[in-house]
């Protein structure tokens, strides 16, 4: 039964596993079965969808995923509603599955025409009672849709009536998510993913496309075929805090960062930092002439050149906050003896224009010192540069660019973006289902860093390794977006960081 996707710990397939997937399912299953399977919870969802409807329109693509437009087609005639498909393709030359649906719904009634270049106009047009069911193209979309095809997306675009898309909508490639400026696009009002997952629908342009997510992963074991990733979940948990313990039980975060006139990136990385734990938070300023007081969070402290006195075991040190170019002299002062780091910004522009930083960087995971790399797409562009590899393709391949710098640099990444990216090395990624538009605002990026070095800072870490804090903080500061701005208009970062959950 299809049923809506939460943010739980579910595997998600790129198009090769999902493939694989399938032909081993259906090696256990008599022919036809998985076909059956979702072309009936198409049509379950379509019903539920528009309980009102009295017309549905489908529209067929030349592959198994126009199979399944057939087969819910079938369901839907049955079921009394007036039904009326579109045929795009050559029906001699449909997968075997997708043919024989076909003829399952034609012999049941179905009226099949071949796609005319537009849906029904004028009075015949489907309303928005009604229902259009995109099962056009699938998840293996590897170019942007062209000819009839993309006529199709713009046709469905078009119409009144609310649109299904089955498994993934039109036009978004399933691997990645990120589709060609220009490029058509189903926009679905809901989505049902069939079988298992994708990591499109996530990242990318997915969360705009796809709607509200629907899956039904049709009775098959998906842990027959590994997945390419995994969609994050809530791991807000913290350390029971003891009537004994104080301040000093909470480890301490100290921002590294606030050059001349970027002072404030530095206070909100700090104030973030505050409220997500920490026990203490000092903030460094790089700018001699900064302010020692943050009139808006007086419990933030503040230090002068920071120095290896200042940290222990149970310190985690955020630097690039506005840091400028004098991040180059300061990261040669931590990378070494540091324990907990977490580098942003500035610090990451550091790394890129310098190789030795680099190697200190991948230095450090052997020593028992853990890192978090936050970049941004241009910096993550900026980072695979340096070592020599393309950046041209971030966001066309941001699973493989994250995993690409946590191997290279042997630290945990969160490539940042819509479905943010986390990875670590020799660990299969995840994506941050939560946030939205209301974090596109200048310093979201330092409130992240703040939120993440406090979250750290509380746990012993072996309790806590850098992976598990950062996909918390990701997960906890996209749930605040949408909390506090459910229609993603701007939350600034100030108000970001007062307002931890």
């Amino acid at each position: 039964m299809p049923h809506p996707v939460g943010c739980g710990a579910l595997p998600l397939h790129d198009a090769a596993a999902s493939r694989r997937l399938e032909a081993a399912a259906a090696a256990l299953l008599p022919t036809h079965t998985l076909m059956q399977r979702a072309g009936l919870a198409v049509a379950r969802l379509a019903r539920a969808m528009a309980p009102f409807a009295r017309r549905v329109d489908i529209v067929c693509g030349p592959g198994n995923n126009g199979g399944d437009g057939f087969e819910a087609a079938l369901h839907l005639l049955h079921a009394g509603l007036d039904v009326r498909v579109a045929a795009l393709g050559d029906a001699a030359r449909l997968p075997t599955d997708a043919a024989t649906s076909l003829q399952r719904a034609v012999q049941a009634g179905v009226v099949v025409k071949p796609w005319r270049g537009h849906l029904s106009q004028g009075g015949d047009a489907a309303g928005p009672q009604d229902l259009l069911i995109d099962a056009l193209l699938g998840r293996g979309l590897n170019r942007p849709a062209e000819g009839a095809l993309a006529q199709a997306i713009s046709a469905m675009q078009g119409s009144a009536a609310p649109v299904l898309a089955v498994d993934i909508p039109s036009g978004l490639p399933g691997d990645h998510g990120v589709v060609p400026t220009g490029a058509a696009v189903v926009r679905a009002r809901a989505t049902l993913a069939l079988l298992s997952l994708a990591p499109g629908l996530f990242t990318g342009h997915g969360r705009d496309a796809v709607g509200e997510l629907w899956w039904d992963d049709l009775g098959v074991d998906l842990v027959m075929q590994p997945p390419a990733a995994w969609l994050n979940e809530d791991l807000s948990s913290a350390p029971l805090r003891q009537h004994r313990q104080h301040k000093g039980s909470f480890g301490d975060v100290r921002v590294v960062g606030g050059a001349a006139q970027m002072v404030g990136a530095a206070l909100l990385a700090g104030r973030a930092a505050l409220h997500a734990g920490a026990g203490r938070v000092y903030v460094h300023p790089l700018d001699p002439q900064a302010p020692r007081l943050d009139p808006l969070q007086p419990d933030l402290m503040f230090g002068g050149a920071i120095a290896p006195s200042d940290w222990s075991a149970q310190t985690t040190v955020l630097a690039g906050c506005g840091g400028g170019l004098a991040m180059d002299e300061v990261l040669e002062n931590l990378l070494e003896p540091c324990p907990r780091l977490v580098l942003d910004a500035d610090a990451l522009n550091a790394l890129a224009r310098c190789a030795e930083l680099r190697r200190q960087l991948r230095a450090r995971r052997a020593r028992g010192a853990a890192t978090v790399l936050t970049p941004h797409p241009l910096e993550a562009r900026r980072l695979l540069e340096s070592l020599g590899r393309s950046g041209d393709a971030v966001q066309y391949d941001r699973l493989g660019s994250a995993r690409r710098l946590a191997d290279a640099f042997d630290c945990v990444v969160v490539l940042k973006g819509s479905g943010t990216v986390l990875a670590a090395p020799d660990e299969l990624p995840w994506i941050n289902p939560t946030g939205n538009a209301a974090l596109a605002v200048p310093g979201s990026g330092d409130v992240l860093a703040g939120w993440l070095a406090g979250l750290w800072s509380p746990w012993d870490a072996r309790n806590c390794t850098a992976l598990r804090a950062a996909r918390q903080a990701v997960y906890r500061h996209g749930r605040l977006a949408e909390r506090l701005s459910p229609d993603g208009s701007p939350l600034s970062a100030s108000r970001q960081a007062m307002a931890i959950d």
